[in-house]
């Protein structure tokens, strides 16, 4: 099997990480990875806890310089420089401000708010309603992509299975309808589906988006797909490695792209 790479991961940058940045490149080259991409979080206005995921990113890529500018890594591992995104719409021209300022080699957009409520918290749904709730949050992602289309790949497009045991029993078919609306989006806007293997450290046994999405991205004629585990700790780097290769050529893929400088560079499964 080609040695893979891992293009969403965080480090202490991140609000929810403690990880030193070196210690998650050494655990990637311990876990046998070709490269990697840190993509920690800035969610502006963050509702829960105000401020917890700003990012300072001048700090970040000179720590991010510092350790890959010296050559101590040539020839070991491929670390790239990127960030995720949380979108909401009324944040579309800051993001884009901050986005033509830094020279990222990798944007994740993602959806981690909805009308200021993060699905991680159970009382989100208390408005909605289970089936409503997840309904909601995927018009919430429609919106966004509608409204900024300056990142490279859309991250854990289901996220809000992750939290919620009911959420996680609805069947594919209960909102098929606006994930083939998400879909069309990205397709037609040439952005990446990401494959985020990150759901099997949350008991679930199919990445984010599910299997039955990522066939009917295929299906529909998407072509660009990333992955990552989502990352937040060392003993995370490679989870779900062990199953995405079968999983992604089951669902008719035999390569995934990786960004450098906002490009996107095929690679084989």
């Amino acid at each position: 099997m080609n040695k893979l790479y891992n293009n969403h991961m965080h480090c202490y940058f991140s609000g929810d990480s403690e990880a030193p940045m070196a210690d998650m490149i050494e655990a990637s080259i311990d876990n046998n990875l070709a490269g990697i991409t840190f993509t920690d979080h800035l969610d502006l206005d963050y509702y829960h806890e105000p401020n917890r995921f700003d990012l300072d990113i001048d700090e970040y890529r000179k720590c991010y310089e510092t350790l890959t500018s010296n050559g101590m890594y040539q020839n070991r591992i491929e670390v790239l420089w990127g960030i995720e995104l949380g979108l909401q719409t009324h944040l579309a021209k800051k993001h884009n401000e901050i986005i033509s300022k830094y020279n990222f080699d990798f944007v994740i957009g993602s959806t981690h708010q909805v009308n200021k409520m993060d699905p991680y918290y159970p009382e989100y749904f208390e408005g909605y309603g289970i089936k409503g709730g997840v309904r909601r949050f995927f018009e919430a992602t429609a919106e966004n992509i509608d409204t900024f289309k300056n990142f490279d790949s859309y991250g854990h497009l289901d996220y809000i299975i992750r939290y919620n045991d009911e959420a996680k029993k609805l069947p594919y078919e209960d909102y098929n309808d606006i994930i083939d609306d998400i879909l069309h989006l990205l397709i037609e806007n040439d952005k990446a589906l990401e494959i985020n293997t990150g759901a099997f450290k949350f008991g679930l046994l199919e990445p984010n988006p599910c299997i039955a999405t990522i066939k009917k991205y295929k299906d529909l004629g998407g072509k660009l797909i990333t992955l990552g585990s989502d990352a937040h700790k060392t003993d995370q780097i490679s989870v779900g490695y062990d199953k995405i290769v079968n999983i992604l050529k089951d669902c008719g893929f035999n390569s995934y792209f990786v960004y450098k400088n906002r490009n996107p560079v095929e690679r084989e499964l």
